[in-house]
C-alpha cells in the first residue's frame, strides 16, 4: 500500500449519520483503520513514514474514544458495585485495607475458642480408636493361636471359631471408632510448609517447578533494568526502542 493511499484513507471521512450510535461510529472507524494495516509491510521513504504515523495516531485516538465509551457504559455498573460492596462490607467484608465485617470477625473469634475444645474431643476419640485397634489386634492373635491349637479337637475348634467371631467384631468396632475419630469433628486439616533451611528449600522447590523460578528471576531482572541497572550477573541487558 502506498503512502498516498494511506493519507487519502484517514479517519476524517468517517461521519456518523442517521441512526448510527457513538459505539457504531467508533466500531466503523477502528475497523476501517485496521483494514489499512494489512497493506503495510515496510516503510521506504518519509512520505510513507508520515502516512503510517498518521494511521498509528488515528488508531490510537480511536482507541481512546472506544475506551471512553466503555468507561461511560460501565460507570453505572461500577458505581452500583462499589455501593453494594460498601453496604455489605460491615457484614461480610474481609479485606486487608478495610478489615473484616461482623461475620468473618465473629467466626474468627468463635473459631479461636472452638478449636481447643474440638481438639480435645478429637484427641479423646483418637485415643478410644487406638485402644479399640489394639484390642482387635489382640483378639485376632488369640483367634489365630486357637485355630492353630485346635487341630484334631472338635471342641477346641468350635471355641476357636467363637474366638474368631469375637476378633471380627472387635475389628469392626475398631473401624467404627476410627471413622468417628476422623470425621464430623468440626475441624479442618491444614498442611503448612515451614521453611527451616533456605538453601535446601530453594533447591527442593527448584526441582519441583524450575519455570516458576525462571519467571520470577526474569520479572525481577526486567524491573531492575527499568530502574536503571545496566549490569546484572546472569543477564545481558540491552537497549531496544519501539514506536509510540
Amino acid at each position: 500500500m502506498s503512502a498516498t493511499a494511506l493519507s487519502d484513507s484517514g479517519n476524517d471521512r468517517i461521519k456518523p449519520g442517521g441512526n448510527m450510535t457513538p459505539f457504531d461510529a467508533v466500531v466503523l472507524e477502528i475497523e476501517e483503520l485496521y483494514e489499512q494495516i494489512a497493506g503495510i509491510t515496510a516503510i521506504e521513504n518519509e512520505a510513507q513514514h508520515e502516512a503510517a504515523t498518521k494511521l498509528y495516531d488515528d488508531l490510537h485516538e480511536a482507541g481512546k474514544k472506544a475506551d471512553e465509551l466503555r468507561k461511560e457504559e460501565v460507570k453505572p455498573l461500577d458505581e452500583a458495585k462499589k455501593a453494594a460492596q460498601k453496604r455489605f462490607h460491615p457484614l461480610i467484608g474481609d479485606t486487608k485495607t478495610e478489615g473484616k465485617g461482623k461475620v468473618p470477625l465473629g467466626k474468627e473469634v468463635l473459631g479461636q475458642v472452638l478449636t481447643p475444645y474440638r481438639d480435645k474431643v478429637a484427641a479423646e476419640k483418637r485415643a478410644r480408636a487406638e485402644q479399640a485397634a489394639r484390642e482387635a489386634k489382640e483378639e485376632r492373635a488369640k483367634a489365630v493361636a486357637a485355630m492353630q491349637e485346635s487341630s484334631g479337637d472338635l471342641e477346641a475348634r468350635e471355641e476357636a471359631e467363637r474366638q474368631l467371631e469375637l476378633a471380627k467384631e472387635a475389628e469392626a468396632f475398631a473401624k467404627r471408632q476410627h471413622k468417628r475419630a476422623n470425621t464430623g469433628n468440626g475441624l479442618r486439616t491444614y498442611w503448612i510448609a515451614e521453611m527451616v533451611d533456605q538453601r535446601k528449600a530453594v533447591a527442593t522447590m527448584w526441582k519441583q517447578n524450575p519455570q516458576a523460578f525462571l519467571d520470577l528471576a526474569q520479572e525481577l531482572a526486567d524491573k531492575a533494568a527499568r530502574s536503571g541497572v545496566r549490569e546484572l550477573d546472569g543477564f545481558k541487558i540491552t537497549e531496544t526502542k519501539k514506536a509510540i
